[in-house]
């Protein structure tokens, strides 16, 4: 049985109940009966009722932001524009799916020759917990506009975020079983993985849960695309804007309670700027409310659970130990639920804890560079390549720094976003393989090549 606890309250939610392994195969039998009808609908077919479910999203915004606040602790505002966004990505799927899945001409010598798209099947995705809908729905999109069947393993604690997609699709006109939600415990994804009719799967997480699924997909042989931890850096060159560039940077640790894979963790800034962007950053960190994810006014919610505020604090301890100074926060707030206080620790250096390793929380680490080729080599020294920025009012001179960071993507002036139609994942120990875009569709297809003589 798992439990989905309220982190603003620590009070229970509901329960649900997990499948068992024999329910697990009756469920992926009937996933599969269904998708060889799927596999054979148009793509306008399809891509109707991909707009039928980006409708519902929109009309239902409120009420399923309100299920995310209350599962996972996102702010009100934060949690209506995640359901927004899921409408964005079917709309953008319905309407470019079908050109990007089209076969492709290719001049060989042939009477005629090409490549075609074809789906795969039933692709197995396990998500996590800090973008319910939308990491879930740029996963489902894509491969329902492609004509696989999404088998969907959620993160316990938003298993009502799951059900509540399973209805809206529904609600759209899909078939029972075109997607597929599955509440099953470790050992049953391998169980899973094992199966014949799983063809491939994806994996948004953590390093450690990315190795051990990545492993068992590759002894089976089968297709795995890996979205992974990020520890980014946000380059701060002398010429920056100070104030925007200090609003994003606050934005980027408090947005989401600083649980946000691709956002900024660690701020490289000039030796020339450092003192003034650190005044000014602690200024804009410490003007956040934080409180109850639903009240007017609030800046930033409580961290989604308990066991994860203690590591996040633990991190930050080490880091003091380290040698890092703390500029404000360190604590977690005295009062009911998982509130942990915006924390700006600066002076940091590479052998620190902060640095070393992703602090998946409000957390700002902040580190003075020579110059800017002194920040690309502490940029790059990481194991980490999700998302990065730089800020520089001389824009060919950013782009330059971009093209010798280690990063799967990276904004200028501006904070990193996952966009329906720009290719997302990362380099390194962040993963491997791409979701939105064109890219994200073909994931999960198979190429064919047809040769005419």
């Amino acid at each position: 049985m798992y439990s989905s606890i309220n982190p603003a309250t620590a009070e229970v939610i509901a329960h649900y109940p997990q499948h068992s392994t024999e329910e697990l195969y009756q469920i992926l039998g009937t996933a599969q009966a269904q998708w060889k009808a799927w596999r054979e609908t148009d793509f306008s077919h399809r891509a109707g009722l991909l707009k039928k479910l980006a409708q519902i999203f929109r009309d239902r915004a409120p009420q399923y932001g309100r299920l995310i606040s209350d599962e996972m602790g996102k702010i009100k505002k934060e949690a209506e524009a995640e359901v927004s966004k899921c409408a964005s990505i079917c709309d953008y799927y319905a309407q470019e799916g079908a050109r990007m899945l089209a076969p492709e001409l290719i001049e060989a010598g042939f009477t005629r020759s090409y490549a075609r798209y074809e789906p795969m099947g039933l692709i197995l995705a396990i998500m996590p917990w800090n973008f319910p809908f939308w990491q879930a729905m740029r996963f489902i999109a894509p491969n329902l506009m492609g004509g696989n069947g999404p088998v969907l393993k959620h993160a316990p604690n938003v298993f009502g975020c799951a059900l509540a997609m399973e209805e809206a699709i529904l609600d759209a006109g899909f078939p029972k079983y075109t997607f597929t939600n599955l509440r099953i415990e470790p050992d049953q994804i391998g169980l899973a993985l094992e199966d014949p009719r799983i063809k491939a799967v994806t994996l948004t997480g953590s390093e450690r849960a990315g190795m051990a699924v990545a492993a068992k997909a590759g002894r089976e042989l089968k297709k795995s695309v890996m979205e992974l931890g990020g520890s980014d850096p946000f380059i701060v060159l002398e010429d920056a804007e100070l104030g925007q560039c200090c609003q994003t940077s606050v934005l980027a640790r408090c947005f989401n309670a600083g649980q946000v894979c691709i956002s900024s963790k660690r701020f490289i800034i000039v030796e020339s700027l450092y003192d003034q962007f650190v005044e000014k950053h602690k200024e804009i960190m410490e003007e956040i409310k934080v409180d109850d994810p639903q009240a007017e006014g609030v800046g930033m919610g409580p961290m989604a659970r308990h066991d994860l505020m203690l590591e996040l604090h633990k991190q930050v301890e080490s880091s003091i130990e380290d040698g890092a100074r703390l500029v404000t926060g360190g604590q977690i707030l005295n009062r009911p639920g998982n509130f942990y206080a915006p924390t700006l620790l600066a002076d940091v250096t590479p052998e620190m804890t902060c640095f070393k390793q992703e602090l998946f929380g409000p957390v700002s680490s902040l580190i003075k560079a020579k110059d800017e080729a002194d920040a690309v080599r502490l940029a790059n020294l990481s194991p980490y390549g999700l998302g990065a920025s730089v800020w520089s009012k001389d824009v060919e001179r950013a782009v330059k720094l971009a093209h010798q960071i280690e990063s799967g993507q990276v904004f200028i002036n501006g904070m990193t976003v996952s966009h329906p139609a720009l290719p997302f994942g990362g380099v390194k120990r962040s993963g491997y393989g791409r979701e939105c875009s064109h890219h994200g569709i073909r994931e999960f297809q198979w190429v064919k090549t047809v040769v005419v003589k």
